[in-house]
């Protein structure tokens, strides 16, 4: 878990986003539980706090902030106007901290990204990461259940279960009643299985390229559609996708991109298999997925700023993972096994200046925290 103190600062907001169930409240009960500032814990659900954070009055909402240092609002994104709200209060209450969770990045983002323009800070949360499991486990533990973080991800509630059969009910329960709670709700989008169809093509298609035509004919829905859906699925945390890195060389692709999901044990609780490692056909794509994905949560957490894509040519010269940071460009392939595999000539005659890497089951702890 992050340590939240890092990123309070007077008169601006700390906003947490991030997917249901991966661990927001409990974040910041933790943090609560410890700090010495007095502080007033709210929730958005509930209708008062609605009316008074929503009505744009000043006095109310400053009688409703006064004598406290921190304000603490759960489910931030079902206040109307939060954002004016929010506004009112660090622009008028002097050293005063404010922290609003939202598990809907889409609706809470609209809400209150032009009013606190320039007073919040952003954090997004995922299910847990290597780098973050890396300060409870040490580098043999966390390889010893390498396959658990393959197979069941890492919500923190499947993490405190040791049964595979009880990993599975939880996992079947987040894909059935949270997963698209917030789109079905605050989007009006109500056709599920649709949805939920759509999840199941992209988590068949994990490391490869998407095609929204195929997907628009498999759906029986336009491309306008499933480009919005898409959307609403990145912006709930459930998948993320890579663009095609190019610099305009020729044959290389630059329109496609890829899909990934941010947790395993969504992916396969969608398609429903968790058999072991060892006897599926997929795991080249499940690797791919897991090295990526902690990658970036590990990139976003220690704020390592870059740019992230996959490279390939129409003759099919490929390469998994492309970072650019800094002006600089850095390869990445992801093998499961040991397999040797040397940068693709065309990459290496197009980008001179670039550093290559393998990530294996040896070197990947140290990629990823």
């Amino acid at each position: 878990m992050q340590n939240l103190e890092q990123y309070l600062k007077p008169n601006k907001v700390l906003v947490l986003y991030g997917a249901r169930r991966v661990g927001k409240t409990t974040l910041v009960e933790k943090y609560l539980s410890r700090t010495s500032y007095k502080y007033k814990l709210v929730s958005g659900d509930n209708i008062r706090v609605q009316e008074v954070l929503s009505s744009r009055d000043f006095s109310r909402i400053l009688s409703f902030c006064e004598g406290y240092n921190l304000l603490v609002i759960d489910e931030a994104q079902n206040i109307p106007n939060i954002g004016m709200g929010l506004k009112i209060i660090v622009d008028q209450i002097p050293d005063i901290r404010v922290i609003a969770t939202g598990s809907s990045s889409f609706d809470l983002s609209n809400k209150i990204g032009e009013p606190l323009v320039g007073r919040k800070t952003t954090l997004r949360l995922f299910p847990l990461s290597q780098l973050e499991l890396s300060r409870a486990y040490n580098s043999f533990e966390l390889k010893e259940k390498l396959e658990d973080w393959l197979l069941f991800g890492a919500y923190p509630e499947v993490l405190v279960n040791s049964h595979k059969k009880e990993k599975i009910k939880i996992l079947r329960e987040i894909t059935e009643s949270y997963l698209l709670k917030d789109i079905l709700a605050l989007e009006k989008v109500k056709n599920s299985k649709t949805l939920f169809s759509l999840l199941k093509l992209l988590a068949l298609q994990i490391s490869g390229e998407v095609s929204l035509n195929e997907l628009s004919r498999n759906l029986s829905i336009d491309v306008k559609t499933v480009k919005r859906y898409l959307d609403l699925l990145e912006k709930s945390f459930v998948i993320f996708s890579l663009g095609a890195f190019s610099r305009n060389l020729r044959k290389e692709i630059y329109k496609k991109e890829k899909y990934y999901y941010w947790d395993l044990g969504l992916r396969n609780a969608i398609i429903n298999n968790f058999n072991d490692l060892e006897s599926r056909d997929d795991l080249g794509k499940i690797w791919e997925n897991f090295l990526i994905s902690e990658r970036m949560k590990s990139s976003h957490y220690q704020e390592r700023f870059c740019n992230f894509y996959f490279w390939r040519t129409y003759d099919g010269q490929e390469i998994d993972l492309i970072e650019e940071k800094d002006g600089k460009i850095f390869a990445f392939e992801m093998k499961y096994g040991s397999k040797k595999r040397r940068l693709p000539r065309k990459f290496q005659d197009a980008y001179k200046n670039s550093e290559f890497c393998i990530i294996n089951q040896e070197n990947y702890l140290e990629f990823l925290v």
